[in-house]
């Protein structure tokens, strides 16, 4: 193994940075091989135009005619681009993204043949459903599913092929995806969101929910990385010593970006700007090869099919440019781990940002609304949120360094926090002149220079307002945007529903003015959710004490976060929001339960084997020559070897301590998976959490002490050092 390891690091070491060409401007670049409005208009007639558009804006179907002239469209758009497939892309509830891909290609009385393509194949598609996760909606024999076209997000090119996003349901109509349940929920805040805008502006037809995702990463020299089977099978390290030199001086942090990794982001850009992905934004991260990337803000569906999208790119352009992307939240112990901060939004059609204040008191009080109801929302389901960014990678994160802990809260900043402070006191009831006149002038008035100046940003709050959206910071970087977006999604648009029949009752019932109803349950919600607010740190003891004080939950791993999806409260809302039913939150947590439990379980298994069949040989190759210098110094010196090889005979004591220890923890380890195995469901997850996974730091510890006293000749895994600083 160590051959392997000198091996892989000559050949990193040798690497020549791929020289990248860019012949045309981003702008020229963008879209170019996306079937957008504009290569649309260049080949569809106009009705079929038309009819594309409402089916996007309005979620008007698309008549199968019209379905016809699009597929033959599309397809010549895309053999002009050079395509000569075409495929169903869509999400299953792998979290990754799937693909079976169909040449245009039709034979003809078997001796002609031409390219084909027609609406039936473009609006659905039946994949093989049998070996994707599905909770038991559907028996493993049961093969049928249905691909189904989402004309809301575009058809793109990647490569040669014509890639078409879809929905992918069970043949009962159970969403068996990520993307089925988000657009639903995106239809949810639509209706209730668009509603609550009328109070301010009667013509709002349609309000959108936006998301800007922050991608982080890091690249890895492939060869490196596979010199590391953990790093191939789990896409984390499981040992490695500390190296001397980290993250300490923050010397990586924004700093100049290395060439062979400025140039993979080029190319990575290119094919972005292709593909309609704005992506705007690349710099170092914290910690030693970690960087980050982050597109313009759009509209939630799209950009969350851009995100798994972008995944897929920067897996196929990093081998390109002799890179592995490793997207673990936590690949390196002892260095910051990989976020995908979700900041997200709501604006109206004509591009209002409803979390921004306007010019005027009424502009500000519609800011004031959606931003104290997503407080709310965000205080009435904390747990629920917290079960959302809930996976095995995501929890060794949480807590860790930068990262927000698992306690969900949210920072406002001291400014807005004095401004709701101040609202609580608004009289109950009808407002005097005065207070009115107060309100608009001296509170209300005054928000938009309290944001200007004075917002902030909490690195360690899992949800903090920043401007003009909310930062949803807990997300992990594996983690597929739409699941945290569904659910965020959810329970704001249901929290706003209730908001309009509480308004509405004060309106019709109490006589009360518009602005009146509405101060008047904005000021009962600041206070029922004043307990979700905190602006300190979120790494320390006193606020786990405090949050515990505050009724708030603390569900640290994924087995106890999870348990929140199938309870009774959140079955109804999703039911009663129409987002899912029963059937499909049941099925989510078996699987969730299920990815958990075999994340833990091929770790254990490959730590396992790890540390007996690599580690504990080496140490006892290196003990071995330890014994043979001790027995030669003894032939020589006769008894005063003792005081001679001291060192020699202390160091072979520690090591056979640590060998040792390896392989009984390592036994007991196996013991512990055996009985987890023979479990189901929560019951298995939690066996794996609780009596397996403390195995994983004890020996951990064992070995990366070996590391230390090993001689480097022989350690057969690359170290940190080498992970982390080979440019």
């Amino acid at each position: 193994m160590s051959t392997i390891r000198f091996a892989a690091l000559q050949e990193s070491r040798n690497r020549i940075a791929l020289k990248i060409e860019e012949k045309e401007k981003r702008s020229a670049l963008f879209g170019k091989n996306v079937f957008n409005k504009h290569a649309m208009q260049q080949y569809l007639t106009k009705s079929a135009y038309e009819s594309v558009m409402n089916a996007i804006e309005k979620g008007t179907q698309i008549d199968r005619k019209i379905a016809d002239q699009v597929a033959v469209s599309m397809k010549d758009w895309a053999i002009s681009k050079g395509a000569t497939h075409y495929t169903h892309w869509f999400q299953p509830l792998t979290g990754a993204t799937a693909e079976k891909h169909d040449a245009f290609f039709e034979s003809i009385n078997g001796s002609l043949a031409m390219e084909k393509f027609d609406g039936e194949q473009l609006v659905q598609q039946e994949p093989d459903a049998s070996s994707f996760p599905s909770g038991g909606i559907r028996n493993t024999f049961e093969a049928r599913g249905y691909t189904a076209w989402d004309p809301t997000s575009p058809a793109f090119i990647f490569e040669t092929t014509l890639c078409i996003p879809t929905i992918f349901v069970a043949y009962t109509g159970e969403a068996l995806d990520n993307k089925t349940p988000l657009l639903r929920a995106l239809q949810a805040i639509d209706t209730h969101a668009t509603a609550v805008c009328k109070y301010f502006d009667k013509n709002a037809t349609k309000v959108n929910a936006t998301l800007g995702w922050e991608q982080e990463y890091f690249l890895i020299d492939d060869a490196l990385a596979q010199s590391r089977h953990d790093i191939l099978m789990t896409g984390r390290t499981l040992l490695g010593h500390t190296p001397a030199k980290g993250q300490q001086l923050d010397d990586h942090y924004f700093g100049s970006i290395p060439l062979r990794a400025m140039n993979f982001m080029r190319d990575l850009e290119q094919e972005s700007m292709l593909l309609g992905i704005p992506v705007k934004t690349r710099h170092n991260e914290v910690a030693p090869n970690q960087f980050e990337l982050a597109p313009i803000f759009e509209e939630v569906n799209l950009a969350v099919d851009h995100n798994s999208l972008l995944m897929d790119v920067m897996g196929k352009i990093a081998r390109r440019h002799h890179f592995k992307v490793l997207f673990h939240e936590k690949p390196f112990a002892g260095i910051n781990g990989s976020g995908k901060h979700n900041n997200w939004s709501l604006s109206t059609s004509d591009g209002t940002n409803l979390l921004s204040p306007g010019k005027t008191p009424m502009k500000n009080l519609q800011f004031l609304t959606f931003f104290v109801n997503t407080i709310k929302a965000v205080y009435e389901n904390e747990e629920l949120l917290r079960a959302s960014i809930a996976s095995a990678s995501n929890d060794y994160r949480l807590g860790a360094n930068e990262a927000p802990p698992a306690i969900m809260s949210v920072f406002i900043g001291t400014q807005l926090s004095n401004v709701l402070d101040e609202l609580e006191n608004v009289t109950i009831g009808k407002l005097s002149p005065e207070e009115k006149t107060d309100l608009k002038l001296n509170i209300i008035g005054k928000i938009p220079e309290i944001l200007l100046d004075n917002t902030d940003r909490n690195r360690t709050s899992p949800f903090a307002f920043t401007g003009n959206k909310f930062e949803f910071r807990a997300v992990g970087s594996w983690t597929n945007c739409a699941i945290p977006m569904t659910i965020l999604n959810t329970i704001v648009a249901k929290q706003l529903k209730d908001f309009k029949k509480e308004v509405d009752v004060l309106i019709d019932d109490k006589n009360l003015k518009k602005d009146e109803a509405i101060f008047n349950v904005l000021r009962e919600y600041i206070k029922e959710c004043k307990k979700i607010r905190f602006e300190g740190d979120g790494y320390s003891e006193s606020w786990e004490k405090e949050a515990k004080k505050r009724g708030l939950s603390n569900n640290k791993t994924t087995p106890e976060a999870l348990k929140v999806k199938i309870s009774k409260k959140v079955i109804d809302l999703f039911q009663e929001m129409e987002v899912m039913n029963s059937i499909e939150m049941e099925a989510r947590f078996e699987i969730e339960l299920e990815e958990y439990t075999k994340r833990l379980q091929i770790e254990s298994r490959v730590l396992g084997d790890i540390a007996r069949n690599h580690i504990v040989p080496v140490a006892i190759k290196y003990q071995n020559t330890l014994l043979e210098n001790t027995k030669n110094l003894k032939e020589i010196f006769g008894e005063e070897y003792k005081k001679i090889a001291k060192e020699q005979i202390e160091l072979i004591m520690i090591i056979s301590n640590h060998i040792t220890e390896i392989n009984a923890l390592s036994l007991q380890m196996i013991e512990a998976r055996k009985k987890a195995n023979l479990l189901h469901g929560l019951a298995s997850a939690n066996a794996y959490c609780n009596n397996v996974k403390p195995f994983f730091d004890q020996i951990r510890y064992h070995c990366d002490k070996l590391e230390t006293m090993v001689d480097d000749s022989l350690w057969p895994l690359t170290k940190y050092r080498e992970l982390l600083f080979t440019r």
